[in-house]
């Protein structure tokens, strides 16, 4: 038999995870492992009771296909903890279940008309789309769907926030009078980094001037204190000749990833158009645990209990590592205003080696060199990216790095750095 897909080698992921398992077998230490972005946590107790008391009840909308229902108003609650609005009060809006950010992403293009009338459509259809980042929207749209996917680039001399210039003149660049479909991720990743009413507004008055669909992936929304990020459903709610979507998710807000759940709110047409498509492609969350959520959320004060105190933990885990990287001479790319993700810019030597002539680094590029080298050298593992011309890591702080003996180990490795920009 032959794969209908070439292999392409292994993915950024799985190389990072074959050098952390070649550090370990030659030193026999695990490694500080600063590459993953999964919470190293689980829900809290009163919510796992109740997903437990929903999946032993009898209930059959509890065992049966969800689709669109929302299950104890789990969708609108959602929506009102992350997005800061009550979708009642908003005629021209509805709100979602989904399942999981990252499936609900698939759909988005196809929603915005990607293949009408014909298949000729997609040669002309355009997606704007931020780099760096997690780019599943990029991946499906023009690596699977076969439409263009145009880089909106963001940089460190902006701190990483939205650029509405940088967006134009990738554009214009491009040749594109418009995109049918801008997607942004805020809170970031990998620059946590919030967006303001300010932004937000001014990308607004954008997507309106062109008649583009706006959607933000907010899976970090709820790990961002209210000064240091506003969601797009707060302001994109008062403007309403918009055509936009917000995505949520508990993956990150409650350390629940397993549960594949979340919540889409925006405007009526947009949000009808996405269920169409997604009617084709799943059937809804698990919805016992949606109606657990539901159930959970009947009085905000617990859940909003929780995300203080996972917002209290993270911040003293990004005090403490972001502290240590720039004592031992990283300079950072941005802020961390969000989420649990410190990024920084490569120097052009390390540990006592110059990256682009050393003959273990050289040929590979200054992200790739840096890593590799640090995992190999200490052990300490982060992700790779290439930003705006700028050679970018991402180190995480889902792991217990307040633990006194991984401090040691992390401090030690961190002296020998000597980095050079």
């Amino acid at each position: 038999m032959t794969r209908c897909i070439p292999a392409a080698g292994i993915n950024l992921f799985q190389g990072i995870y074959l050098l952390i398992r070649e550090y370990e077998a030659k030193t026999g230490l695990p490694a500080m492992n600063l590459s993953l972005g999964n919470p190293d946590g689980i829900p809290p107790e009163d919510l796992r009771e109740l997903q437990g008391r929903f999946a032993r009840d009898s209930g059959y909308p509890y065992h049966a296909y969800a689709e669109e229902s929302d299950l104890n108003g789990f969708a609108e609650a959602m929506v009102e903890l992350h997005g800061r609005i009550r979708v009642r009060d908003h005629e021209g809006l509805r709100a979602l279940p989904i399942a999981g950010i990252k499936t609900a992403t698939a759909f988005l293009a196809p929603a915005c008309g990607l293949h009408l009338p014909d298949k000729s459509r997609r040669h002309s259809f355009f997606l704007a789309s931020n780099l760096p980042a997690y780019d599943v929207v990029g991946t499906w749209t023009e690596g699977y769907l076969g439409a263009e996917r145009i880089a909106w680039p963001l940089s460190t001399a902006d701190g990483m926030r939205l650029s509405v210039p940088r967006l134009e003149a990738a554009l214009r660049a491009r040749g594109a009078a418009r995109a049918d479909l801008i997607h942004v991720i805020r809170p970031g990743n990998p620059a946590s980094v919030g967006a303001s009413e300010v932004e937000w507004k001014e990308l607004i008055a954008h997507c309106l001037e062109r008649g583009t669909r706006l959607v933000n992936d907010a899976a970090y929304a709820g790990l961002a204190d209210e000064e240091d990020h506003v969601p797009l459903a707060a302001v994109a709610a008062g403007f309403g000749g918009l055509e936009w979507m917000e995505l949520y998710s508990v993956s990150k807000s409650f350390s629940d990833p397993g549960a594949r759940l979340g919540a889409a709110v925006g405007t009526r047409d947009f949000i009808s158009d996405f269920v169409v498509i997604k009617g084709n492609s799943d059937s809804g969350p698990v919805p016992a645990v949606m109606a657990a959520y539901g159930e959970y959320f009947k009085d905000f004060e617990a859940p909003r209990h929780w995300l203080r105190q996972l917002r209290g933990l993270y911040g003293k885990r990004l005090d403490y590592v972001i502290a240590m990287f720039r004592e031992a001479g990283l300079r950072q790319a941005c802020p961390t205003n969000a989420g649990f993700f410190t990024l920084w810019k490569v120097p052009r030597r390390v540990l006592g080696v110059d990256l682009a002539s050393d003959p273990r680094t050289r040929g590979l590029a200054p992200q790739e060199a840096f890593n590799r080298l640090v995992i190999c050298e200490t052990g300490i593992v982060g992700v790779h990216f290439q930003g705006d011309g700028e050679p970018l890591i991402r180190y995480a702080v889902c792991a217990d790095v307040l633990d006194p003996a991984f401090q040691r180990r992390f401090e030690t490795e961190l002296e020998r750095l000597q980095p050079e920009y």
